[in-house]
């Protein structure tokens, strides 16, 4: 009886090992990642205002917290920026003064004149406002950028020679083909199409792009120096942000 037990016991004890070892070679089931959490429009329109009433330290917790979730959102990378960069470089040494109207606000003039609402604290701390960015009617602002209400600069016409001008002949040369007015409309409208893809890719934080259509735009128009202005700024926002990496 004793030994019939001691079988027994050395049975069970060879069974659980075996079952054992089936349980853990059996696969595992694989966790399966969820997907990212998209940031709501609403969550960035939120933590635009809060910068915009001088809650800074509000507005850097919920930015952390959804740069955490989404890190690659264009919006966030903005909002981040325009907390922690120099305006000056985000926005160009260049600028011309404003005078507030009855009814302006930061977001509405970031909107008007850099294209962007989001841009609001930048424009804000390019003119020194510190806490709420409340505007008065008269108050004075520096716009980032050129005027556009500028008109350009006429020259004086000049003033006919008294003196009879001597007529030289001219040496004969062949004729030249003159320049097709639509070719030149056509790369001026290429060149302006660019340009605005270029600024919107730059408002989106994506400065390389940015640069490249900006580029474009300069061989297409290369005496046009609002694009070569655009095309520095950008250049200058895209090395910052390599230098960030």
């Amino acid at each position: 009886m004793i030994i019939q037990a001691h079988r027994l016991r050395i049975g069970a004890v060879l069974a659980l090992s075996i079952l054992a070892a089936a349980c853990s070679n059996a696969p595992h089931p694989r966790s399966v990642a969820s997907p990212p959490v998209s940031t709501d429009r609403g969550e960035i329109e939120a933590i635009a205002t809060l910068l915009d009433q001088g809650e800074t330290r509000k507005a850097k917790k919920r930015l952390a917290a959804a740069l955490k979730r989404e890190p690659g959102n264009a919006s966030l990378m903005l909002l981040r920026d325009s907390m922690e960069l120099d305006p000056i470089t985000l926005l160009g040494p260049n600028s011309f003064s404003y005078s507030v109207q009855q009814g302006d606000s930061i977001a509405s003039l970031a909107q008007r004149f850099l294209g962007n609402r989001l841009k609001s604290h930048q424009l804000a701390r390019y003119n020194g406002i510190p806490g709420p960015a409340v505007l008065a009617p008269g108050q004075v602002l520096r716009i980032p950028g050129q005027d556009p209400r500028a008109e350009p600069v006429r020259r004086p016409e000049r003033r006919a020679d008294p003196q009879p001008a001597v007529v030289r002949p001219k040496p004969s040369s062949p004729a030249r083909p003159a320049a097709t007015a639509p070719a030149a409309a056509a790369n001026a409208a290429a060149a302006r199409q660019a340009r605005s893809a270029g600024l919107a890719a730059l408002n989106e934080g994506n400065p390389a792009r940015a640069v490249g259509l900006l580029s474009r735009a300069a061989s297409l128009d290369p005496g046009n120096a609002a694009i070569a202005r655009d095309l520095a700024r950008a250049r200058r926002i895209q090395a910052t942000v390599k230098a960030r990496q």
